[in-house]
């Protein structure tokens, strides 16, 4: 078996955010139903206790771009860890959904930090030539993470589990979630701190000393050159995040971020089930949907783990999303003349999450963290994250609206609008990353006035 790199190892540690992530995000699916009969919860009750999480998580971003900065990428990462273990052991010891919704912030606010920090993490570390692969690892993360809480879940709402901790069964489906956060925070120990955050606070030795211990002493000292060069630029020219040079590249990668929610992913994941019903397949079986939905992500990604180095960013990212504008268009088809019976709207749906997997899914994540430059990066990259959570939220509270008021055949068609825009600016305006250092890729985005 192939020895893994210094390199390797600090990117799929850091990967280990997204399965926490993944986790906390999918583990109430589960806990939700027992949770309900325990406090007899009412439906405002529920919503907020599911959309709890989601404050939290916007909390995490705007946290991260204010910390990050100021104590490190690695401090910050190893405070998500600590936010993830935190929610574990406080949800899963709640004795009043106050304590419940407590638990689900403290964990949105270790999610919404961890998809800031756990990506740009990756990109600082990774080589060039295997960046596109190393971040993709992270929402490979992500998606084991849901995995993992769907099989957790399932063994445990098991007539033995049952048996030993009664009606009570969706604390251990919380507290499970400590496994990974210990895992993770073990490991982050053998971790260094990023060395572009260093040179940019001037502490230049130790930069040098940490891009020496894990790569070889050629590559360490003109990576270290072009990193202490890029300092040397960003503090003469003094940039905010707003100031002109930057504002097409942050127009990029916000638009990015919005349109990889706008494609409707979450509103297929959410309003699956009853997709699947229509299409003559029993979703009683709630486990049996999320493991078919969940396998195809998972196996998707690796897609864009071999291939996102290999042919580029925006190559994949055209053909997935030709691939789910077909989809997309194909499903409001089969809604609009109602047609629904069967399997190609199955066929079609299974098409859409294999697209968004190899395609929006990772490579947005790749993109929107190596555009940015250095000094500025952790601001941008926590802009962009943050649009991207609105866009979560703005896509749960108006997808009922619109089944309603337009009907399904609509919603697939807006979603399919919204996409080929999103296709548009990729094709016109994103320019191919593939294999240049992140100081190269500051030079072909960032205007120099």
């Amino acid at each position: 078996m192939k020895k893994i790199s210094k390199q390797e190892f600090i990117c799929l540690t850091a990967a280990l955010g997204g399965l926490l992530f993944g986790f906390d995000t999918a583990v109430i699916s589960g806990a939700l139903s027992p949770i309900k009969i325990q406090f007899s919860l009412n439906s405002g009750m529920e919503g907020w206790l599911v959309s709890s999480g989601l404050i939290g998580c916007i909390s995490g971003v705007a946290a991260t771009s204010m910390v990050s900065d100021k104590i490190g990428r690695k401090k910050t990462i190893i405070l998500s860890a600590w936010m993830f273990l935190a929610s574990a052991i406080l949800c899963a010891g709640s004795f009043s959904v106050s304590m419940l919704v407590i638990g689900r912030m403290i964990g949105g606010i270790g999610v919404g930090m961890a998809s800031v920090i756990s990506p740009m993490f990756i990109t600082e570390f990774a080589p060039a030539e295997k960046r596109g692969r190393m971040v993709s690892y992270y929402q490979l993360s992500i998606t084991a993470g849901i995995l993992l809480a769907y099989f957790s879940n399932a063994l445990l709402d098991t007539r033995s589990a049952q048996s030993i901790f009664q009606t009570e069964i969706w604390r251990p489906m919380f507290l499970v979630m400590a496994i990974p956060s210990v895992i993770f925070m073990l490991l982050l120990a053998k971790v260094p701190e990023s060395p572009r955050w260093l040179i940019s606070i001037n502490e230049k030795q130790k930069a040098a000393s940490i891009l020496f211990k894990i790569i070889p002493p050629e590559t360490a000292a003109r990576e270290f050159k072009a990193m202490e060069e890029a300092a040397d630029k960003s503090r003469q020219n003094s940039r905010s995040l707003f100031s002109k040079p930057l504002r097409l590249t942050l127009f990029i990668g916000t638009i990015l971020a919005v349109l990889q929610q706008f494609s409707g992913i979450n509103a297929i994941i959410y309003y699956g089930p009853s997709i699947f019903e229509k299409a003559g397949i029993d979703s009683q079986n709630a486990l049996l949907f999320q493991v078919i939905i969940g396998s195809v992500n998972l196996l998707s990604t690796f897609i864009a783990i071999k291939w996102t180095d290999k042919y580029g960013r925006r190559k994949l990212m055209i053909i997935g999303l030709i691939g789910i504008i077909v989809s997309l268009l194909g499903c409001g088809w089969l809604f609009y003349t109602d047609y629904t019976q069967g399997y190609l709207l199955l066929i079609l749906m299974l098409f859409f999450i294999a697209c968004f997997a190899f395609s929006l899914g990772p490579v947005t994540w790749v993109i929107i963290n190596e555009i940015f430059p250095t000094d500025v990066r952790v601001k941008s990259v926590a802009f962009c994250t943050l649009m991207l959570w609105v866009a979560v939220w703005m896509v749960g509270q108006f997808v009922p609206w619109l089944l309603e008021q337009a009907g399904a055949a609509w919603l697939f068609w807006i979603f399919a609008a919204f996409s080929t825009i999103n296709l548009i600016i990729i094709w016109k305006l994103v320019k191919e990353t593939s294999g240049k250092t992140l100081e190269e890729i500051e030079e072909a985005f960032v205007s120099p006035h």
